[in-house]
């Protein structure tokens, strides 16, 4: 069970710090896109190709874990579907999606995308985190959603971008409008905060509400660019440039990496709602996270850097126990907890 070992005060609600090393920035107002600009369009989706034997391999060992119980949490999720109705930027009529609910009214939610390079996971394997955060969030009565998206390199981009889309209406939509309307924040981890910042920015150009985001070693940038990769090869044992470049062939498959919604870091950041982005200093991705936050402050977005030395690659959806885990939790929960209270 994940536990934060102190009580924060909401931290964009309030503007306080998060825990551990925290740089918190700005407290304006998010700039709206120019008059006239063009919109960014989700490219047609496309046929992939079958998975390398070593991926298939890796996939088998993960189902297996899956129906061992691995992962398991109790009380168990609702294990259902979202969707069935379409949208005005594609996606599939139904997703499985993981709920963790809880018993009395919904005040809030967060929709989680899992991790996994574009092309692994599913939701099951970051039950744990989203059961714990349900549980600590149940003061303020919010909701955990897990939701699955096809995986390359069968569905290229923007096949899984485009179920986001889908997972997303839905929860606009039972989130309702005007002053009843339940807050949304978007999460993910690692290639599912990739996603979950490309759905950012897509929400906010189709004026979709979304009031958080919180990035945890997000993979925001395909073109693979960041010096990080160089000088942290040595202290990041999950990821690396070949893994990343494998991941990114696959995914991508001839779509330009530096498409925005592929790669984030170089979407238009108007409109999007406060983040947190939270990265271990010794993690090839750390580049970009801090290049992203900054970004960020640069378009007038409430946001804040969580770095933590001696973290591990999305340590806190892996293990309550592993260094940096407690203090990524807490913000995590401190900004669920600032945005979700009534």
């Amino acid at each position: 069970m994940y536990r934060s070992h102190s009580r924060m005060e909401p931290g964009f609600a309030q503007g306080s710090a998060f825990a551990g090393d925290v740089r918190g920035f700005g407290a304006g107002r998010a700039m709206s896109a120019p008059r006239g600009a063009s919109p960014i369009l989700l490219p047609l989706e496309r046929r992939g190709h079958v998975p390398p034997p070593d991926l298939v391999e890796r996939r088998a060992q993960l189902a297996a874990g899956v129906t061992a119980g691995q992962w398991r949490t109790e009380p168990m999720p609702h294990d259902t579907f979202v969707g069935g109705a379409g949208g005005p930027i594609g996606g599939r009529a139904l997703v499985r999606a993981l709920r963790f609910r809880p018993q009395g009214r919904i005040r809030g939610r967060v929709l989680h995308f899992h991790g996994g390079a574009f092309r692994l996971g599913c939701p099951d394997m970051e039950g744990p985190f989203a059961a714990a955060l349900a549980a600590l969030a149940a003061r303020c009565e919010v909701e955990v959603v897990l939701p699955t998206y096809r995986l390359a390199p069968e569905h290229p981009f923007p096949s899984g971008l485009a179920d986001a889309m889908t997972a997303l209406l839905t929860m606009a939509r039972e989130g309702g409008v005007g002053q009843n309307r339940v807050p949304l924040i978007l999460s993910g981890s690692s290639a599912g905060a990739g996603l979950a910042a490309s759905l950012a920015v897509l929400a906010a150009q189709e004026q979709i509400p979304v009031d958080g985001l919180v990035l945890l070693s997000p993979f925001l940038d395909l073109t693979l660019q960041a010096q990080s990769y160089q000088y942290n090869a040595g202290t990041d044992g999950l990821f690396s440039l070949e893994s990343a470049m494998n991941a990114a062939n696959l995914y991508l498959q001839g779509s330009d990496p530096a498409h925005p919604l592929a790669s984030p870091l170089f979407a238009p950041l108007y409109g999007l709602p406060p983040t947190l982005v939270s990265v271990g200093s010794g993690e090839v991705l750390a580049d970009d996270a801090r290049r992203f936050c900054h970004q960020l402050m640069a378009y007038g977005v409430p946001a804040a850097l969580s770095e933590v030395p001696g973290m591990e690659h999305v340590a806190v959806v892996r293990s309550p126990h592993l260094p940096g885990s407690a203090e990524t939790f807490a913000a995590v929960a401190n900004m669920v907890d600032g945005l979700t209270r009534p």
